[in-house]
């Protein structure tokens, strides 16, 4: 079972890095595009999660395309820290009670990315001549 999946390992770190890409951005354009509706559609872009937003509509596409994936994802993953302490953990010590579940979770797997890098079906690796 160990090696089921291993020859897919380099496909399934890009997989990985698409969708967290397309969940981040997707925080981006709720924030300042209105899609898709949510209760942050409409923030105002000087708010700290307007702020928050900035960051999610510019890097998230880039780690969604993988191109300067590592410091992209790299910045995300102190945004979403930055969220974690700042918004959810005021609220209580355990990430259910306080919401903040899925931001540890995309803090953590972003910060995999900016070590893993962006997988071979990305921009980097098409930039650096590798397939």
């Amino acid at each position: 079972m160990e090696n089921f999946l291993a020859s897919w390992r380099p496909q399934l770190l890009s997989v990985l890095r698409i969708v967290i890409g397309l969940l981040i951005t997707a925080h981006g354009t709720a924030k300042f595009l209105g899609f898709p509706v949510h209760a942050f559609n409409n923030t105002p872009a000087t708010s700290p999660i307007g702020y928050a937003g900035m960051f999610e509509l510019v890097l998230g596409p880039l780690v969604l395309i993988g191109l300067f994936t590592r410091p992209a994802a790299f910045i995300l993953s102190g945004l979403c820290a930055v969220a974690y302490w700042g918004w959810h953990a005021p609220k209580s010590f355990y990430p259910l009670v306080n919401g903040g579940e899925h931001t540890v979770a995309f803090c953590f797997i972003l910060l995999y990315l900016a070590a893993a890098g962006a997988g071979p079906l990305s921009l980097d690796a098409m930039v650096r001549g590798k397939k």
